[in-house]
């Protein structure tokens, strides 16, 4: 393996120490490229970020390996649960949570829901919310889960062929130690500087230069991993400008917004939820709450689409205040007396992200397959999970496009050093 020397151009510079970066990394140094990836921020990991509540690990952003049985992470999991086989489901109804008889009429309108979307012809391309149902009793309950809560954006918003095309199922595993952690874990070792944002890249050849409050460092290719919601603000500027179809492609995949919570108890009532278990509001615009995870003393949820994006705008307090007043809406006074010390997650406002993860706008599922496309004569590529047309909106998307830039890379280069 060649080592990676201060003074010497590496042959690839990686842009952000996210889950593409990392993985873009280990295959080129398994490769034996030297590389440098720079990382804005303080920390690893990107949108996979543990931190703790209570001295407990908790995920900051990402939480679950999905489809676990083809997720590329699972070899690394350590100790973990497969939550699907755990989870319990409760839908408050305003006044009461709903019976049995109530959640199983509830569960036969989700398979309704989400058949009408499998089943709907997706030429022309339109928006999710023009082939669901939205006169049945729990319509508007199923579409506000589908879209904000589980798509960070509403179903109006999204492009029906990508739903389709991305849309996973179990296994979906929850590490013990944190998906955060497990991330960092595979950064270990790799050549990487914090703390050093680029805000430009010049890729006009013979390779690229990276620049930065820092100072600036050439390499022979780049492979840029941040956000498109960092690319479509102009965060990280280009000379020359990108082409005007790789610019129409990053609108065209806009992040959504997610925005986590969670609160330490403040006493041992467990108010008759198990661990693990679940439970929101009937009705659009609630949010949603998941129940002392490995029976740690927290709970923690979600809320999504345009009320996250409101809410972030006014600051953390807003968010706060909003999560104490939807958990007092299903527990009363006992559950307001529960909630002590917050974490409130900042993914809609840090520079660094500036959202969760990507949704196709209508029309434009094939702008993941354009991201991902070679510029430059191979000099510069895009990864990241706005870039995977399957895994998209995962760990498990953004490493596949890590590896998938940094093989494509390898495989030019040798083609290159070898035409016969």
């Amino acid at each position: 393996m060649r080592q990676n020397d201060p003074d010497v151009a590496p042959e690839v510079v990686v842009v952000g120490a996210g889950c593409a970066g990392i993985a873009a990394a280990r295959a080129l140094a398994a490769a034996g490229k030297s590389c440098v990836v720079l990382e804005g921020g303080p920390r690893v990991g990107g949108r996979a970020y543990t931190a703790t509540l209570g001295g407990a690990p908790f995920d900051h952003g990402a939480t679950w390996l999905h489809q676990a049985n083809e997720n590329p992470l699972t070899p690394f999991v350590g100790a973990h649960i497969d939550h699907d086989t755990v989870r319990g489901r409760h839908l408050h109804l305003g006044d009461r949570f709903a019976t049995r008889v109530e959640m199983a009429d509830y569960l036969r309108a989700c398979d309704v829901f989400e058949e009408a979307i499998a089943n709907a012809p997706q030429e022309p391309d339109r928006a999710v919310s023009e082939v669901v149902p939205k006169d049945g009793r729990w319509d508007a309950t199923i579409g506000h889960w589908l879209g904000a809560q589980i798509n960070a954006a509403e179903l109006s918003l999204i492009s029906l062929r990508d739903y389709v095309a991305v849309d996973l199922e179990g296994p979906n595993l929850l590490p013990r130690e944190g998906l955060g952690t497990l991330v960092a874990r595979l950064a270990e070792g790799l050549p990487i500087r914090l703390n050093h944002a680029v805000t430009r890249l010049r890729w006009d050849g013979p390779g690229v230069v990276a620049e930065g409050a820092w100072g600036s460092l050439r390499a022979g290719a780049a492979i840029v991993t941040v956000s498109t919601g960092v690319l479509a603000s102009g965060g990280l500027r280009f000379a020359p400008d990108l082409p005007p179809g790789v610019m129409e492609a990053i609108h065209g995949l806009p992040l959504g917004l997610l925005t986590k919570y969670g609160f330490r108890a403040t006493g041992h009532r467990r108010l008759g939820m198990p661990p693990f278990h679940s439970a929101r509001r009937e009705g659009a615009g609630g949010m949603s709450w998941i129940f002392w995870p490995f029976e740690r003393d927290h709970v923690f949820g979600f809320v999504g689409g345009a009320r996250a994006w409101e809410l972030s705008r006014q600051g953390p307090a807003a968010t706060e205040e909003a999560a104490r007043a939807d958990f007092t809406a299903m527990f009363g006074a006992q559950g307001a007396a529960l909630l002590g010390e917050a974490v409130i997650t900042d993914w809609g406002t840090n520079p660094l992200f500036r959202g969760s993860y990507t949704h196709a706008r209508p029309g434009h599922h094939e702008s993941r397959a354009v991201l991902s496309r070679p510029l430059g004569g191979g000099r510069l590529r895009f990864a990241g999970e706005a870039c995977h047309s399957r895994f998209a909106g995962t760990v498990a998307g953004a490493w596949l496009s890590g590896e998938a830039a940094a093989r494509d890379l390898l495989d030019k280069t040798a083609a290159v050093a070898d035409p016969s």
